[in-house]
């Protein structure tokens, strides 16, 4: 960063008076800077790394005391990062922020994610990575050094045999029937055997079946993963603990078992089933209802949570977990991101995969699209339903994607001309274009709006117009009397 640069942000920080994820303040005021691995590892290890400054006491009312010898502080920072595997290179910026008073920024870099995770040689891979939270340097669990290294090194917990197992627990109908299909899609393959085809595809090796052979064509999976599962419930309220008029914690609580497939169909069943309709009107002034979330993303986002979830021996014991809110769908697996993507990448380029043998059975099994067309598709469908956009977030292990349901708010009191007509009122309640209100109420003509509607409130004295000398003007807008 430049002086400047350097300079407001010393202002910010002094004004807010507060730490940050991207930034760790430190006083080094007597010329030894305080220990500096925890925050080399996690900044490292963060996505788009972080600011180290030293000269600022927050202990003291963040109190510019500036440090001792600016150029003996970098020697010193420039050492100390050496120490770390892989090498940090702190790129520096000093700044003399008062008369007397050197403030020095150490800017650390995002390491490679094949490099992953960052950590301090002396004390090791497990006990020397950090992560950063909040404002915070906490040291990595053993599960969240683990899943930077598999993708590191490759490895493929799908595909981990599993001893207690035969090929006698596989399902021979739906073997039988993925053998048909794969004559079909992959002739190629059909070729080989029956024993080949399945060691090929990552179901068996050497004869014992896998986590992806029996999560896709066990009679009953859980007998070896018991926690492999989903769990629903539907919670009457806007957060876990909230209880119905009969005290009761969950509307519906259910568990699914079963193969993915299976378990896939069940979850959704058990959504639909509890999902709310909304009144939508379209452009003819016709009532219509339709689901509280679009069922295609739904679909998306559950499979994906079973498919993309983490099959490792460290996440056995969590299943992945599905909550309907009053005001949001969420769904939860085990596992952050995997690979190189982040949260902000997401659908805008290919990720890579997590479970490439399971991603690739199901095209044959259920005719799924291992071609990163998922995210894409619910962000989509959200549009187009009117709901604002998904939210996803991927943090110490777990990922989540939240739907919200903001639109049945309004537009499910326009059951009716009476409905509408009180709908309209409550949103104008502040100046709306007929644009604006057509959107609200999911109508695609603004015409139809306004001489249905509008025209007729503002001549009854409900509504008013902004610019009433031009009925006509594209910068018009409507507000309650």
């Amino acid at each position: 960063m430049t002086e400047s640069e350097l300079n407001y942000l010393i202002v910010q920080i002094c004004s807010q008076k507060c730490e940050k994820q991207r930034i760790e303040l430190k006083k080094a005021a007597k010329g030894t800077p305080e220990r500096l691995y925890d925050t080399f590892s996690s900044f490292a290890n963060q996505t788009g790394g972080g600011i180290i400054i030293f000269g600022i006491d927050e202990k003291n009312n963040y109190e510019v005391c500036g440090v001792h010898d600016a150029q003996a502080l970098q020697v010193q920072v420039t050492n100390a990062a050496l120490q770390m595997e892989p090498v940090v290179r702190p790129v520096f910026t000093a700044t003399e922020y008062e008369k007397g008073k050197m403030v020095v920024s150490a800017e650390i870099a995002e390491c490679d994610p094949e490099c992953k995770p960052c950590f301090y040689k002396a004390a090791g891979r497990i006990r020397g990575s950090f992560v950063r939270v909040g404002d915070a340097d906490i040291p990595m669990t053993e599960y969240e050094v683990y899943s930077f290294e598999v993708y590191k090194r490759k490895i493929r917990d799908e595909l981990r045999q599993v001893e207690r197992a035969t090929t006698d627990d596989f399902n021979a109908d739906i073997l039988n029937g993925y053998f048909s299909k794969l004559r079909l899609e992959k002739p190629q393959l059909a070729r080989h055997n029956e024993d080949r085809i399945m060691q090929l595809q990552g179901l068996t090796d050497h004869g014992i079946p896998t986590v992806a052979g029996l999560m896709l064509f066990s009679d009953y999976p859980q007998a070896f993963f018991p926690q492999m599962s989903i769990t629903a419930m539907v919670v009457d309220g806007t957060q876990i603990g909230s209880v119905g008029s009969g005290g009761e914690r969950f509307a519906d609580n259910k568990r699914f078992e079963g193969t993915i497939p299976q378990m896939l169909e069940d979850t959704l069943a058990f959504v639909r089933r509890n999902m709310k309709n909304a009144v939508v009107i379209d452009e003819n002034g016709k009532r219509a209802d339709r689901p509280e979330y679009p069922p295609v993303a739904v679909r998306e986002i559950i499979l994906n949570a079973l498919v993309h979830r983490d099959y490792s021996v460290h996440t056995e014991d969590s299943p992945i977990r599905v909550i309907l809110y009053k005001d949001r769908l969420v769904v939860e697996n085990p596992g952050g991101l995997y690979g190189r993507l982040t949260v902000k990448d997401l659908g805008k380029m290919p990720a890579d995969t997590r479970n490439p043998f399971i991603a690739g059975n199901l095209e044959v099994l259920i005719s799924t699209e291992n071609r990163f067309s998922g995210i894409p598709t619910i962000c989509e469908e959200m549009k187009n339903a009117g709901l604002q956009p998904p939210v996803f977030e991927s943090f110490r292990g777990n990922f989540r994607v939240t739907l919200f349901n903001e639109r049945k708010k309004l537009v499910s009191v326009a059951a009716s001309q009476n409905g509408i007509e009180e709908a309209i009122l409550q949103f104008c309640s502040t100046p709306k274009s007929k644009e604006e209100i057509a959107a609200q109420l999911h109508i695609s003509t603004a015409y139809y709006i306004v001489s249905k509607y509008l025209k007729p409130l503002v001549e009854a004295g409900k509504m008013a117009m902004t610019i009433p000398e031009k009925p006509k003007s594209k910068y018009q807008k409507y507000y309650t009397l």
